[in-house]
């Protein structure tokens, strides 16, 4: 009887940790969906073109960058502020460096602050999520397309909001499969930007 109580013990410890597992692995992904879905995070919008009303007053933006702890590239925003109508397309640049002797890879990721005002800062285009391939040498500058929704001057929480703050931080990630054969071979690849 004493078997019979651990062994049922077991499969119960060991259905709790492959149901914490479970749940710890899709908990990124949900959290990154919920994020997109209600803006919550600072987690901006993304949209395919600009907003159809512009108002007279004005946000103003700031732009951040940073970079993963061992990622050997240079990043900085072209321009640190920039002052923008609600509603206004707005576009800035993003600097991108390799000082090393060999191709790197990299991608961003992105968010928003104050959080209140993520879902109103909206993307048009950007680099983020994608990825990148600097070359030794290699100097690229990176548009990033946004808008400020009007409706933040609606929002109970975030109609108070005159700065926002749009942070990426760059991660190193592996070559693709093909330029690591070239690089292996001793040859230079072509830019995938």
């Amino acid at each position: 009887m004493a078997q019979n109580a651990n062994t049922k013990t077991v499969t119960r410890l060991v259905g709790v940790v492959l149901l914490m597992g479970g749940l710890a692995w899709a908990s990124v992904p949900f959290y990154d969906w919920f994020c997109r879905v209600t803006g919550f995070g600072g987690e901006p919008g993304v949209a395919t073109a600009g907003s159809d009303e512009i108002l007279d007053r004005t946000m103003k933006i700031r732009f951040d960058a940073s970079k993963e702890r061992d990622m050997p590239w240079e990043f900085k925003p072209v321009e640190r502020e920039m002052v923008v109508r609600i509603g206004e397309t707005g576009l800035a640049f993003y600097e991108a460096y390799n000082p090393t002797d060999k191709p790197v890879a990299g991608s961003a990721s992105y968010n928003v602050t104050p959080y209140e005002a993520g879902g109103f800062f909206t993307k048009i285009d950007c680099f983020c999520f994608e990825e990148q391939i600097l070359q030794p040498g290699e100097r690229v500058e990176m548009p990033v397309t946004f808008y400020v929704d009007p409706e933040i001057v609606e929002d109970r929480d975030a109609k108070y909001t005159r700065r926002i703050t749009l942070s990426y931080t760059f991660h190193e990630i592996d070559l693709p499969e093909t330029q690591a054969a070239l690089d292996r071979k001793g040859e230079t690849g072509t830019n995938v930007n």
